[in-house]
């Protein structure tokens, strides 16, 4: 990981040559040399063509044509393609700016004057989730290549590799590093008291793990934000649901296609009022209904960057005001069955 990111193609639009100098020396003292630039903005989709970047660095305010242009462009050029990340550069302060760079498909934002330091994490953090993005292709096209003599050896590391990739979203907004595991486990036992299939309970147990692997596309300004996020933010919050159930996508690979399923459902509500699509009531997947049970009780019972650990009770009761509402009544009792003779066990 570390020699790829080093090694990195980063592509700098700017009109103005001080800008691209300055970025310049603060990626070059990173260690990264594989930097490319261009003051005329009209040349971002050419380039990005010829050298395929890792990372686009690029100004909005621009003339000749703007930055929120040449994002425009740069989607349309990416639709149904690898993550590419943008990271926009501006020194317009206003929630417009940055409301339009977000719809147009920027990852993250940054305004001028730039701090050093904030831009070496920002493009680290991007490069190492392109990287990630990479890895995940090249192992799906050698899945593809390889015989199927090798079929069960080869998802086993694909699954390890989605699992690492969940973990390293999951540790920019818990330290602990164990959510993923605990919502995995209440998950097998809400189906267990579900009266699930053996197998079936198996299989959750496993993709549960992979609800939020989508938070790996989320910026940490948005997705560690410890105050209440705004109607824009929130709107790319939710985008995590849809990123998540492409990254797992897969027709050959059952237990991906449930973990996909768990994504993309996972925030719906019982009553038709949750996203990414309003599902209502048995039309959300029994999968989604589980997992949003067992993820909310372990976000309530842990501490968040928003928010201190509730206590048990407290989140027990919540469940229960949000059942038949936000949750599944079964899916509920089913939890408070296992849950409040032991609960330590979802700890």
């Amino acid at each position: 990981m570390e020699d790829r990111v080093a090694q990195a193609r980063i592509l700098i639009v700017d009109d103005e040559e001080d800008n691209v100098q300055v970025l310049r020396r603060i990626l070059e003292a990173e260690g990264y040399a594989n930097i490319h630039s261009t003051n005329r903005p009209e040349e971002a989709r050419e380039l990005t063509q010829e050298l395929d970047p890792d990372l686009i660095l690029l100004d909005i305010v621009m003339p000749r044509m703007s930055g929120q242009e040449v994002l425009r462009e740069l989607q349309a050029m990416d639709a149904g393609a690898l993550y590419r990340p943008v990271l926009v550069l501006t020194s317009d302060h206003s929630r417009q700016a940055q409301r339009e760079a977000w719809a147009g498909g920027a990852k993250d934002f940054l305004t001028k004057p730039l701090s050093p330091s904030e831009v070496r994490q920002r493009v680290r953090n991007l490069l190492e989730t392109r990287m990630l993005y990479r890895m995940l292709r090249e192992h799906n096209e050698d899945l593809e290549d390889r015989v199927h003599a090798r079929t069960a050896e080869l998802e086993e590391a694909r699954l390890q590799i989605l699992y690492r990739l969940a973990r390293a979203a999951e540790y920019r907004d818990d330290d602990t590093g164990q959510h993923t595991r605990r919502v995995g486990r209440a998950a097998g036992r809400i189906a267990e008291a579900l009266d699930l299939e053996p197998s079936e309970v198996i299989r959750l147990r496993m993709a549960a793990p992979l609800h939020d692997v989508g938070k790996i596309g989320i910026p940490d300004s948005i997705l560690l934000n410890a105050g209440k996020l705004s109607v824009s933010d929130f709107e790319v919050m939710k985008t995590h649901c849809a990123i998540g159930a492409d990254l797992l996508s897969s027709e050959d690979v059952p237990l991906l296609g449930l973990a996909a399923e768990v994504a993309l459902t996972h925030h719906e509500w019982w009553d038709g009022s949750g996203y990414p699509r309003g599902l209502a009531g048995e039309a959300v997947p029994l999968s989604g209904r589980i997992v949003a049970v067992a993820d909310t009780f372990d976000a309530l019972t842990h501490s968040r960057p928003y928010k201190p650990p509730w206590p048990v009770e407290r989140a027990l009761q919540e469940l229960n005001e949000l059942s038949g509402r936000a949750f599944d009544p079964s899916v509920v009792e089913a939890f408070r069955s296992v849950a409040e003779p032991a609960v330590e066990q979802f700890l």
